[in-house]
């Protein structure tokens, strides 16, 4: 193993390190041990939401929407219930609530046509906020559920940005410009100093658990779509032989064009930032249900660490044995995924934030992972970035076909003679 790849994988475990080194971030709320803790939290939202319909019937539609407003990011997202939900339930629970409240919202705007809705989604919620309470106010989870919620955690969190972050360095290794990494690792380094950052922010100040966070989650998560698509097109454009040592010819090897290292260096900072974020949260929701018995946590997060070590090495390894062209294109095809993802990802999180509409599709498609969500706004969006993408692969291909250099000719006259 060269010098360069044990310095890659040591800096990389230093920053999977700091992530699990997360835990230490003290929780806004803890679990005070009565059994009936979440089921009061749920049965206070279920009031609040009556108090909604109430308002409704008098006509009185803004402050409706606020009460509901005011259960979700009062006591949904301020109290901790969504994280524990999302850690010790299922992230699918906690989406499907979510769900249930952009309904809610969108049926009170529309008056008193949407007044069966209204009524019925609500009926929906409250049942299902009780029985997520149920779920939690149950037994402590084991051993074996607090090490399976730790790993899951720090696997789900961390493979979107190892994979983001591999897929550049690699890249970077493969094209000789390893000098860069140093950045790359700073970059990724200083976001984890900016996600404890916003997480002790976000734990100091109650208002900012609610629509504000929803808010900064999604402009940080669609500012990395541009960084993403942005990154993607101009490694799609360097996977021609030719059009790559073209390239080397124009620019020194000592570094890159400066627009794209900056582009490099945000793209690894957004993705870990916002990912280093999430599983303080989620964690911090774990620690509230495990109360002291903390050590399968830490064995969990441990063994999601090294999982995550061992996929940045298999990137690197690949990158090595993959041959150029094949490599530029899978790991620009790669980094156009993620922008699809993180693009429904971030509009749904402004969706949450109540800065755009929310236009649900009945029976459409939700995969969380894939950040695929049943609105026409997700949806919307991420066709657009499909279609943006498709058309810059377009000008990419043809773009390396113009400047590769023309095949050498003989002159006919100079033949014959």
């Amino acid at each position: 193993m060269t010098r360069n790849r044990i310095l890659g994988l040591a800096a990389l475990a230093s920053i999977v390190a700091a992530l699990v080194g997360l835990l230490l971030v003290p929780t806004a709320t803890t679990r005070d041990g009565n059994k009936a803790t979440w089921e009061t939290v749920a049965r206070e939202m279920n009031s609040i939401l009556d108090s909604a319909a109430t308002l409704f019937d008098a006509g009185q539609l803004d402050a409706a929407r606020e009460r509901v407003n005011d259960a979700y990011y009062g006591y949904y997202e301020a109290k901790g219930f969504e994280k524990v939900v999302m850690a010790h339930v299922s992230g699918q629970s906690a989406t499907a609530a979510e769900t249930e409240f952009g309904v809610i919202k969108k049926a009170i705007t529309a008056g008193q046509s949407g007044a069966a809705d209204m009524y019925t989604h609500i009926d929906i919620l409250k049942q299902l906020l009780l029985d997520q309470a149920h779920a939690l106010d149950g037994p402590t989870p084991g051993f074996a559920g607090l090490f399976g919620n730790a790993l899951t955690i720090v696997l789900r969190e961390g493979v979107e940005a190892i994979l983001v972050l591999g897929a550049i360095i690699a890249y970077l290794v493969k094209s000789g410009q390893r000098q860069t990494l140093p950045v790359i690792y700073a970059g990724a380094g200083f976001a984890i100093a900016a996600s404890i950052a916003l997480a002790t922010a976000i734990n100091a100040i109650t208002a900012l658990a609610g629509a504000s966070q929803e808010v900064i989650e999604g402009v940080t998560i669609l500012t990395a779509v541009v960084m993403l698509i942005w990154v993607s097109n101009w490694i799609a454009q360097k996977a021609d032989a030719a059009a790559w040592v073209s390239y080397l010819e124009r620019r020194t090897a000592a570094s890159l064009v400066g627009g794209s290292s900056a582009a490099l260096v945000a793209v690894s900072f957004l993705a870990v930032f916002r990912e280093g974020a999430e599983v303080i949260l989620l964690f911090q929701a774990l620690r509230m249900q495990a109360g002291s018995f903390t050590s399968p946590l830490w064995l969990g997060a441990g063994s999601g660490a090294l999982a995550l070590v061992v996929v940045y090495a298999a990137i690197r390894l690949l990158a090595v044995r993959i041959p150029l062209r094949p490599f530029f294109l899978s790991t620009s095809l790669l980094l156009a995924v993620m922008a699809v993802s993180f693009t429904g990802s971030g509009i749904a999180e402004l969706q949450e934030g109540d800065v755009l509409p929310t236009t649900f599709i009945t029976g459409g498609p939700q995969i969380d992972w894939l950040g695929i969500h049943p609105t026409v706004e997700t949806l919307s969006a991420q066709g657009a970035v499909c279609a943006l993408l498709i058309i810059l692969a377009v000008h990419a291909v043809r773009k390396t076909r113009n400047n590769a250099p023309k095949k050498y000719q003989p002159n006919k006259q100079t033949t014959e003679s």
